[in-house]
């Protein structure tokens, strides 16, 4: 054999081998760069979802501008739809709701909202949060029609509109609806334009839901915070004021120029208060 031949297949040999080990290397490489850093930094949190509930005299867009804001800071939001029905009623829907989302909820309500969470999320444990945007927060068996009275302010009834319609079984309900003249009782701080848009898509709600007693309270088990709207003449502040305390509230914010649709009118107040409760429970 001659010596060109041997040297080139010492050179062709050598060139597999380190071929392999290049291979080899970048193999572990790729391994090492996949696996945990292991620096000991924590996880980011994750961010619950946030469901809100409207009351009575609204429907579900009545959290939009709420919503714009919660998505620009990175929460997943759900509007439940509530029937306006009652607690037999109500209470059983959001639960449902509740029980279809996976992982944690921080739990939203308005006005009447605030009556049928406080039903709804008894034992759900994904509810961490409850947020009570001048909302009712009643105990087991009061009513919202003793807690509306409890405290002198409120002028919604004046302009609530009865309306007469036939249940299933054929007995006849009476439902609510907000008259045309309802804007300084119920949304004084929005425009007039705003409020027309309101009243009408508005959702009416029966009357029944004033004498249905509550039948669990979720915020003796469940943290909750609290908004009160400080021009607010469909629920009383000094009322709002009281629930909320009663209720242990971790924390509390008061918009003082605000009528009860705060939500419509201070929609960044409202959802930095959401914040503060999905950040203190997550």
């Amino acid at each position: 054999m001659s010596t060109d031949v041997s040297r080139r297949q010492v050179l062709a040999a050598g060139a597999a081998l380190a071929g392999s080990a290049a291979l080899t290397a970048g193999a572990a490489g790729t391994a090492d760069a996949a696996a945990p850093a292991g620096t000991g930094e924590e996880q980011p949190k994750v961010k619950p979802t946030v469901v809100l509930v409207h009351g009575g005299y609204a429907d579900s867009s009545c959290w939009n501008a709420t919503i714009k804001e919660l998505q620009h800071k990175g929460y997943t939001t759900v509007c439940g739809s509530n029937p306006l029905r009652g607690i037999p009623t109500d209470a059983p829907y959001i639960a449902s709701l509740l029980d279809s989302i996976s992982g944690p909820v921080v739990l939203v309500a308005h006005s009447m909202g605030g009556t049928v969470i406080t039903n709804a999320a008894a034992g759900k444990t994904n509810v961490k949060a409850l947020v009570y945007i001048a909302a009712f927060v009643p105990d087991v068996g009061e009513t919202q029609g003793e807690l509306i009275t409890k405290f002198p302010g409120s002028e919604v009834e004046p302009v609530s509109v009865p309306v007469p319609y036939t249940k299933a079984d054929g007995t006849t309900g009476i439902d609510l609806y907000l008259g045309k003249d309802g804007q300084a009782a119920f949304a004084a701080d929005i425009s007039t334009a705003d409020f027309q848009v309101l009243q009408a898509t508005q959702r009416p709600f029966d009357a029944d839901s004033f004498i249905y007693p509550t039948t669990a309270a979720a915020w003796k088990t469940i943290p909750s915070w609290g908004l009160v709207a400080g021009r607010d003449k469909a629920i009383p502040p000094a009322c709002e004021r009281w629930m909320y305390s009663r209720a242990n509230a971790r924390k509390v914010v008061e918009v003082p120029r605000s009528s009860h649709v705060v939500m419509i009118s201070h929609p960044r107040i409202v959802a930095d208060l959401i914040e503060d409760a999905a950040e203190a429970t997550s």
